[in-house]
């Protein structure tokens, strides 16, 4: 059967930041689909050239879902794609859209960072298939496969235009803000404050780079065994919806806590902070505090951002609340301890202890376990590519536009034996 957008009719909601939305449209167009934007700010309007595609919303949240009811019937809407599914706009569209039966299309940050990309239908992170799939349904689906693995890589990828296409963006909803008066961020701080944060972490880049160069070199030369703590952001969609913390210092409490009554008096704490952590909530600033409160100041560490596969070349566990940065733990056969649902928790090789018998004895995973788990994700929701750097987007539309226009979602392509060809992902080094 040939692959075709034809009688396919697409409303994309928010995207990644940056130009990535405009070049899927644009590809669906090619495929002989029917292409429509929604913008709800002046960013989303710079990223979307065609006027006559883009549909501007400009009322408040509470006008949405009329709206958005109004507007798949009067477009006769099969699909709607958007960039993560818990933010507000997005919910109401996702459960709206499942009534209707419409597609939903599903894109977030790669479950196997940094070289992927998740694609997936109806929802993603706690929302996603895979929460439900048992690793036996996995190991079963993927038995008729052949395809070889690639290493897992250690370095994230296109950082910095993460940052430069998040900024830009905040810049175009700042000073747009008149046109788009009903507009509310989904997160708690302004416009002006986010763009301002962005800003703020380009600009100090050198100096954090310096921080994390000594912080690590202390870790590296030190000789003291370790545990590794990954940190996540706040306001990240993950913590907010999937973890059973309202806050990062609620989490670095449990954590510390652990730590003191669990794990051996000569062993270590290293917190490492997320690459794009920027400042808004004081991370480093409450772990001292709890440090200091629970008495093993001389025993903890804190590194800002930074590539994390040094880190793990010697650590003893790792402890995270629902990072997708725990799948290279996993992958290096480290014991692993999660308090949020995440994609990855299976009891094969997630331990189940209370933390401070984690910090005393951690539970080892099973290693072949994870590698069948992770083998099922690179056939299915694992796209290779990126959001934000070209030829990360190059990467991505070679493929994904594919698994877009299949009647089936990854999941049910594999067991059925009609998903896409999968290309292999060579990695460059350098």
């Amino acid at each position: 059967m040939r692959v075709s957008g034809e009688n396919r009719r697409f409303l994309l909601l928010q995207g990644p930041h940056g130009p990535f939305f405009r070049q899927l449209g644009h590809m669906l167009t090619q495929s002989g689909a029917q292409v429509w934007r929604v913008g709800f700010n002046r960013g989303d309007r710079a990223f979307w050239p065609d006027s006559a595609s883009y549909i501007p919303f400009k009322d408040s949240v509470d006008a949405w879902p009329q709206r958005f009811s109004t507007l798949i019937a009067q477009l006769h809407i099969t699909d709607i794609v958007l960039y993560g599914d818990t933010r507000p706009i997005h919910a109401h569209a996702v459960a709206l859209a499942r009534k209707a039966g419409i597609a939903v299309h599903v894109f977030e940050e790669g479950y196997l960072r940094p070289h992927w990309v998740t694609y997936e239908r109806g929802g993603s992170n706690g929302n996603s298939r895979l929460m439900d799939l048992t690793l036996a349904q996995m190991q079963h689906d993927l038995a008729h496969s052949d395809m070889d693995l690639p290493d897992a890589p250690a370095r994230w990828g296109d950082m910095r235009q993460h940052m430069f296409w998040g900024a830009l963006y905040h810049w175009f909803v700042l000073t747009g803000f008149w046109d788009y008066r009903g507009y509310r961020p989904h997160r708690a701080l302004t416009v002006h404050q986010e763009f301002l944060l962005y800003c703020k972490r380009l600009a100090l880049l050198p100096l954090h780079r310096w921080e994390r160069v000594l912080a690590s070199f202390r870790i590296k030369h030190g000789g003291f065994p370790y545990h590794l703590v990954l940190l996540q952001l706040e306001h990240d969609s993950s913590f907010q919806n999937h973890s059973p913390f309202n806050t990062m210092t609620d989490f670095l409490a449990v954590v510390m806590e652990g730590f003191a009554r669990g794990a051996a008096p000569h062993h270590h704490l290293v917190f490492k902070a997320h690459p794009l952590e920027d400042g808004r909530v004081p991370v480093a600033h409450e772990i001292r505090r709890l440090a200091q409160k629970h008495g093993v100041t001389g025993r903890v560490h804190f590194v800002r951002g930074g590539k994390l596969a040094a880190l793990l070349n010697h650590a003893r566990s790792a402890v995270t609340v629902n990072s997708t940065a725990a799948q290279q733990v996993l992958w290096r056969g480290l014991p692993l301890k999660v308090f949020g649902a995440a994609v990855y928790d299976k009891p094969e090789f997630v331990s189940s202890q209370a933390i401070d018998a984690f910090f005393s004895h951690p539970t080892r995973p099973d290693s072949r376990a994870y590698r069948d788990y992770r083998h099922y994700l690179l056939e299915t929701s694992q796209v290779p590519g990126g959001f934000y750097s070209s030829r990360g987007r190059r990467e991505l539309l070679r493929q994904v536009v594919d698994m877009m226009l299949l009647p089936d979602d990854p999941y049910d392509a594999l067991t059925k034996g009609s998903a896409a060809p999968r290309q292999q992902l060579h990695i460059v080094k350098g």
